[in-house]
C-alpha cells in the first residue's frame, strides 16, 4: 500500500502554494509540520481531490498503488477518511444523525453502519450526548464528531487536518493515543502546527515551508540534526518560533 506524490504543484493566481512536491507514503503515521501558509492544507486538498492540481504535467500526479487517483475515482475515495480543519454542520442534527448521514454518503450498509457508529461514539466519548444537537456542542466535541466521521468505513488512508484544534490538553492526549492505536496497516497523515501532536506518535516528520518539503526524517534524527532537545527546537530552526504546545 503506497500513496505517491509526483511533482505535485498548485498555484492560486500568482501565488505558488505547492512546489513540485514528491514523496511516497507507506503505512505509518506522518506528522506534517508547518506554519500557516506552508502548504500543508493545499497538499491535503489535492490528495482528497477537493481542489484541482495545476493543469497538465505542471500539476504532477498522485498515485495510489501505482494508479492515478483521478482515474480510480470512487474506488480511491472509498478508502479515504478525511477530517477537515473546518466543516459546517447541520446544527439541528444530533451527533448520531450526522454520522448516519455521513455513513449513507459513504455507501455503508445500514446494519454495518449502525454497529460502527455506536462503536465510534464510544471511542470518541460522545455516547452520552449522541442524541443531542451538534449546535450545542463545544468546539472540542465537534472535533470528536469530525474524527468519528473520518473513521467510518475503516479507511486505509486517514487524513487529519489540524485534528486537535479546540481540544483541551487532556482531550489532545486522548486523541493522539487513539490515532497511535489506529496506525497499523493504515497511512495516516496528520497535518498540524502543534508540535506536541506529532512528537510522540509520528513515525516520520515532514516539514513544509513556502510550499516545499524541506525536511523528512524520524523525530529523533531531526532533533539530533539541529543539536536540539526536542522537536520544538527543530520547529524553531525552520520557523523561528515553537508553534503551540
Amino acid at each position: 500500500m503506497e500513496l505517491q506524490l509526483e511533482g505535485l504543484s498548485k498555484t492560486y493566481g500568482t501565488v505558488q502554494a505547492l512546489r513540485k512536491v514528491t514523496y511516497t507514503f507507506k503505512p505509518g503515521i506522518y506528522g506534517i509540520l508547518g506554519a500557516n501558509g506552508a502548504g500543508k492544507s493545499t497538499m491535503i486538498n489535492l490528495i482528497t481531490d477537493n481542489v484541482s492540481r495545476d493543469s497538465g504535467s505542471d500539476g504532477g500526479r498522485i498515485l495510489y498503488d501505482g494508479e492515478d487517483i483521478l482515474k480510480l475515482g470512487k474506488k480511491f475515495r472509498a478508502i479515504v477518511g478525511y477530517m477537515p480543519q473546518q466543516q459546517g454542520f447541520y446544527e439541528s442534527f444530533s451527533a448520531r444523525m450526522f454520522l448516519v448521514y455521513m455513513a449513507e454518503l459513504k455507501g455503508l450498509r445500514k446494519k454495518e453502519a449502525k454497529k460502527q457508529i455506536e462503536n465510534l461514539l464510544e471511542i470518541v466519548h460522545l455516547s452520552h450526548v449522541a442524541d443531542k444537537k451538534i449546535g450545542g456542542f463545544s468546539g472540542g466535541m465537534k472535533q470528536r464528531v469530525l474524527l468519528a466521521q473520518a473513521l467510518l468505513g475503516d479507511p486505509k488512508l486517514l487524513i487529519l487536518d489540524e485534528p486537535t484544534a479546540g481540544l483541551d490538553p487532556k482531550e489532545r492526549v486522548n486523541l493522539r493515543n487513539y490515532i497511535h492505536q489506529l496506525s497499523q496497516n493504515k497511512i495516516i497523515l496528520l497535518a498540524t502546527h502543534v508540535v506536541s501532536d506529532v512528537e510522540s506518535i509520528a513515525d516520520r516528520i515532514l516539514i513544509m515551508k513556502a510550499g516545499e518539503l524541506v525536511a523528512d526524517d524520524t523525530p529523533e534524527h531531526l532533533v539530533r540534526a539541529v543539536d536540539g532537545n526536542n522537536l520544538e527546537d527543530v520547529y524553531m530552526n525552520y520557523f523561528g518560533d515553537k508553534g503551540e504546545k
